[in-house]
Formats: C-alpha cells, structure tokens, sequence
C-alpha cells in the first residue's frame, strides 16, 4: 500500500521494536497493519479507486507478457532484509512485485516473506498522501536492499512511470518518466501502456 504511513501501537500489549520474524508471526491483525519500518508497525489507509484500478490494470498488462519462470504479485510483504534477523526490521508491502515462480515456492515450503533479493521489479503507485513515502523513503529503502528495479507510477494526470533501475553504489538512477508506453527489457521484453492505468 502506498498511502501516508502513520505509527500505531503495537497490538496485544507488545512493547517493542519487532523483527521482521516477529511482525510475520502477526498475520492479519487489523484493517491498516501493512508495513514494518525500523520495528514500528505502520499503517495506510484503504488505497482509492482509481489506485487498485491502476494496480490491477498494470497487473494483467505484465501478467500476459511474463515468461513461465516468473510472476507478478500484488500486495505482499517482502522482507527488506536491511537488518540482522535479531533485530528492528523493515518489510514493505508494495502495490506489485515480479519475482521467480521459484520465490513463491520457497515460501510455501518455508514459511515466511518474500525476501528482497527474490524481488526482480517492485512497484508503488502513488497516492495523495504517499507521495514523499514512494519517492524518497521507499526508494532509498528498495535501493538499500538490492532490489533492481522500482517503478513508481503515478497516477496523477497525466498518468507517468519513472524507472528507477540499480546503479552500484550510487543506489537507483532513474530515466525520465514516461507517459504513453514504457518500454524495457529487464527483466524480460515488456510494454506497460501508460496512459491506459
């Protein structure tokens, strides 16, 4: 989700900082509980019409276009893996993200999240009131992690992506953003219609 993240308590009485282990073990605690940053649960508002119409739109467009070995998720959490295990974590929740069908399987055997180096591509759409949290926070955070691409689409008219793509230690170097058709071949041949989210 990617609306304005507010802090909230911890649920049934827990008074620290949570692993990423610990805030897995949570599960579904209540309507908001959707991200871990530094330990502390963050939570964003239900997303607006237009941004799951968008979030799904992209979806079926990359799903018709991926190759068998990889697959397009909305909405899961993915262990950022910025942290020992022992210690405060980060996991985010974004709007989409491609990974190995080989990821997928892994966390059906083990248990768990995602884990950042699984991710190939991962995707927000902005929201009014995420607009610094895309651009900024998670950007720096998706970088740190090693995650190779961060598409950050939004919404706002006319609708745009910008590419962020991972350039060594200088974290994301990002191209223009485009506004009809983008077009890239990492990590396969895509075209994402732009102006049709």
């Amino acid at each position: 989700m990617t609306a304005l993240p507010h802090e909230h308590p911890l649920p049934n009485g827990i008074s620290h900082l949570l692993t990423v282990a610990e805030y897995s073990r949570l599960g579904e605690t209540e309507s908001g509980y959707t991200e871990l940053q530094e330990g502390r649960l963050v939570m964003s508002p239900s997303p607006a019409l237009e941004h799951n119409s968008a979030s799904l739109e992209l979806a079926i467009q990359l799903r018709a276009q991926l190759p068998d070995e990889l697959m397009v998720i909305q909405d899961i959490d993915v262990d950022l893996e910025l942290v020992p295990p022992g210690e405060p974590g980060f996991s985010r929740r974004p709007d989409l993200t491609i990974i190995e069908r080989a990821a997928r399987e892994r966390v059906k055997a083990e248990g768990g999240l995602l884990r950042a180096s699984e991710v190939l591509v991962v995707v927000e759409i902005v929201s009014p009131g995420s607009r610094r949290t895309d651009y900024v926070i998670k950007r720096g955070e998706y970088a740190d992690a090693g995650i190779p691409h961060y598409w950050i689409v939004d919404i706002t008219t006319p609708v745009s992506l910008v590419d962020c793509h991972l350039a060594g230690e200088f974290g994301y170097q990002e191209a223009p953003a485009v506004v009809a058709e983008f077009v890239t071949t990492e990590p396969c041949p895509i075209t994402v219609h732009v102006d049709e989210l």
